[in-house]
C-alpha cells in the first residue's frame, strides 16, 4: 500500500489521490452495444446463444421457477442465518415505509404527495468470482416490502446450469418466483427489453463487472425505457481510525473488502503512524492465510495508508474520497460521525465490522461506489417506489391563488394557460353575482 503525509499533499494532489482506478467504457461500449442489440434483436435464442458463449452454458428453459424454502437443500445453520439476515433486513427496511404528505398551502389548496409501488424491477445478482446469495435478500425485501407486482432475478448459471441453493433459499424468503438464469450485460439487456420469455422491467437493480454497469447506463438512455438504480463500480472501503483502534481488527476489515476483486480499493486513515505501521504488518500477516489471496493482494497495489493529525481532519479527507463504506474505528466514534457527509453507509466502533453491513445488521449493502456517494443514496424501499404529488383546490382556494398564476403566465406568454385560470375565476365571479 502506498503511505502518504495529507498535510504535505497539494489541493491537485489530493484531488488525485479521491480519483478511482478509471474504468475505460469506452473500450466496452462496442461490445455491450452488439450484446444490447442482439437481444433487442433475436430476444431468448440471442440470450442462450450468448449466455453458451460467455458462461458454457445453454440455459433451457431461461426463466425456472423458485422452489419453497422447505424443498431447498441447504444445512440447517445456514437456513437459520439467512433468516435471520432476512428478519433484520425486513425490521429496518418496514420502518423507512413512506407515510403521505398532506400540506394546505393556501387556504383551499390541499397538496399531497403518496408512495406507488414499481410495477416491475429486475434484481441482477452477480455470480462471476463468488456467489452472492445475500444481494438477493439486499434488493427483494425491499421489493417485497414495496409490494412490487413482477419481480425478476437474474444471475449467471453455475457451469451444470443450476442456481446456487443460497440463492434458491434467499428468493424464496423474499417471495420472487422466477430466475432467470443468465448474467452480464446480456442478462441486463434481457431484462430492459423484454423477450418472449422474460418480462420487460421498469427498473434495474443490482451490482455486477463493468460489462454489467456499462449496459446498465446505456440501456437508460436508450429506448427500452428503464431506470437504474444507480452507477456503480468496485467494491470500496475507507477506515478512518485513531490510536484507540485495534489494528487486528483494522487489518480484517480492510481485507474484508480487497478480496472481493482485483479493483477494489481500500483506503486506510490513520492519527498514529505506528498504528498505520501495525496494521500494515497484520495486513500482510493475515493476507497469506485468505482464500482469495491473489485478488486482495492486487488490490493492496492499489490503496492507501494516508496518516492525518486529527480526526477531524480524517474526516474532512473522507468527505472528499466518498467511500462506499466507512468505518469510524475510535473509542469516539459517536462524536465524530456527524463529520461525516458523503459516505454510501458507515460503521461506527470498534466492534461494527463492515461484513455486518454486507450480510445481516438489516442496513442495505448496495451502494454507491466511486465518489458518487456525494450525489447517490444506497438502495433503500424509496428506491422501489415513484412518489406521486396530487392537488386539490377549492373555489375559495382558485380565488386566492388564481390571481398569482394569472400573472407568472402573462410574464411566460403563456396564455392558454393564463385562459385555464381565468375561465374558471370568471364562472366564480359570476355565481357571486346571480
Amino acid at each position: 500500500m502506498r503511505n502518504v503525509i495529507l498535510k504535505n499533499l497539494s489541493e491537485a494532489e489530493i484531488n488525485n489521490l479521491c480519483k478511482r482506478s478509471a474504468v475505460d467504457f469506452s473500450a466496452i461500449m462496442p461490445v455491450v452495444s452488439d450484446i444490447i442489440e442482439q437481444v433487442k434483436s433475436d430476444g431468448d435464442q440471442a440470450l442462450r446463444d450468448l449466455t453458451l458463449k460467455f458462461d458454457g452454458v445453454d440455459p433451457n428453459p431461461l426463466m425456472i421457477d423458485v422452489p419453497s424454502a422447505d424443498n431447498i437443500h441447504l444445512p440447517d445453520h445456514v437456513k437459520a442465518a439467512f433468516d435471520q439476515a432476512y428478519k433484520n433486513l425486513v425490521l429496518f427496511h418496514r420502518a423507512q415505509t413512506p407515510i403521505p404528505l398532506t400540506v394546505e398551502t393556501m387556504p383551499g389548496v390541499v397538496c399531497t404527495r403518496e408512495a406507488r409501488p414499481l410495477a416491475s424491477v429486475g434484481l441482477y445478482v452477480p455470480g462471476g468470482t463468488a456467489v452472492l446469495p445475500s444481494s438477493v435478500l439486499m434488493l427483494a425485501v425491499p421489493a417485497q416490502i414495496a409490494g412490487c407486482k413482477e419481480v425478476i432475478v437474474a444471475t449467471p448459471p453455475r457451469k451444470d446450469g443450476s442456481i446456487a441453493p443460497e440463492v434458491l433459499y434467499c428468493a424464496a424468503l423474499t417471495g420472487v418466483k422466477k430466475i432467470l438464469r443468465a448474467g452480464g450485460a446480456q442478462a441486463i439487456a434481457t431484462m430492459a427489453y423484454g423477450t418472449e420469455s422474460v418480462p420487460k422491467v421498469d427498473k434495474l437493480f443490482g451490482p455486477g463487472n463493468q460489462y454489467v454497469t456499462c449496459a446498465k447506463m446505456m440501456l437508460q438512455l436508450s429506448d427500452a425505457l428503464v431506470s437504474i438504480d444507480m452507477p456503480a463500480g468496485p467494491s470500496e472501503v475507507l477506515v478512518m481510525a485513531d490510536e484507540t483502534a485495534n489494528p487486528v481488527f483494522v487489518a480484517a476489515d480492510l481485507l474484508s473488502q480487497a478480496e472481493h476483486g482485483a479493483d477494489s480499493q481500500v483506503v486506510f486513515v490513520s492519527t498514529s503512524q505506528k498504528l498505520a505501521a501495525d496494521v500494515e504488518t497484520e495486513l500482510f500477516s493475515q493476507l497469506e492465510t485468505l482464500p482469495r489471496v491473489e485478488f486482495a493482494k492486487k488490490a493492496l497495489e492499489n490503496s492507501l495508508i494516508i496518516l492525518v493529525d486529527s480526526m477531524e481532519e480524517a474526516a474532512q479527507f473522507s468527505n472528499r474520497w466518498a467511500p462506499e463504506h466507512l468505518i469510524i474505528s475510535s473509542d469516539n466514534a459517536n462524536q465524530i460521525k456527524h463529520l461525516i457527509q458523503h459516505a454510501g453507509s458507515v460503521f461506527v466502533g470498534h466492534w461494527t465490522p463492515e461484513s455486518a453491513g454486507d450480510y445481516a445488521s438489516g442496513t442495505n449493502h448496495t451502494l454507491p461506489t466511486s465518489g458518487y456517494a456525494k450525489m447517490y443514496s444506497g438502495v433503500s424501499l424509496d428506491s422501489f417506489y415513484t412518489f406521486v404529488t396530487f392537488q386539490e383546490i377549492s373555489e375559495d382556494g382558485l380565488a386566492l391563488l388564481g390571481p398569482v398564476v394569472e400573472i407568472m403566465a402573462d410574464s411566460e406568454g403563456l396564455e392558454a394557460h393564463k385562459r385555464a385560470v381565468s375561465l374558471r375565476l370568471k364562472t366564480i365571479a359570476d355565481k357571486a353575482t346571480d
